[in-house]
């Protein structure tokens, strides 16, 4: 490729903060030959599908990395269970899957570089304790400690209770998790 094609790679590095995505790199003047060139070469780095990581550029992927990039290839994914937990530090040891929660009825592709683990939720449950969390490299939705809590005690109900002892603490975080438990049908805390 051309030197004034790498040049305007360093001004891309500059002007944008780790994630890009494919349009943004064609307004910059590259063609789609050259992105899967400068993707071969290693300068960028597909996360998926219309969206890369600046691999040659001074950031360094965030801890969170892989919430913001479920949340790239689909907007309306959650982050959920354990996940969700690990996330916002009530539990200590990252899951082995990133559990991602979608509505029932969204078949979009999750083409990832992770292993995830999908759980389809209804539309009337899905939008209960949702949050969306800001970073300096992107957003992402998550599900709160109390909905997380529900979500693992009804679906992996025998490593839950030291996460409930740690809630009822906490009488604000206890009220909500035991308003969750009621809309999601959960009988037994």
């Amino acid at each position: 490729m051309r030197v004034n094609t790498y040049a305007r790679l360093e001004t891309v590095y500059k002007r944008y903060r780790g994630y890009i995505g494919t349009q943004e790199l064609l307004e910059a003047g590259f063609s789609n030959r050259q992105i899967a060139v400068l993707t071969e070469e290693g300068y960028l780095e597909k996360v998926s599908h219309g969206y890369y990581w600046l691999s040659g550029g001074q950031y360094k992927k965030p801890q969170d990395y892989k919430c913001i990039e479920v949340c790239l290839s689909n907007p309306r994914a959650v982050i959920c269970m354990d996940s969700a937990l690990y996330y916002q530090k009530a539990v200590a040891a990252e899951p082995e899957y990133l559990s991602v929660a979608t509505e029932r009825t969204d078949r979009s592709m999750l083409k990832m570089n992770f292993p995830i683990k999908r759980h389809y939720f209804s539309g009337s449950n899905f939008q209960i304790g949702r949050r969306k969390q800001q970073t300096e490299f992107g957003c992402y939705n998550i599900y709160d400690i109390e909905r997380s809590i529900c979500d693992v005690r009804r679906l992996e109900p025998q490593i839950t209770m030291e996460l409930i002892d740690c809630v009822k603490n906490n009488e604000q975080q206890y009220e909500r998790l035991l308003e969750y438990a009621e809309q999601l049908r959960i009988k037994q805390l």
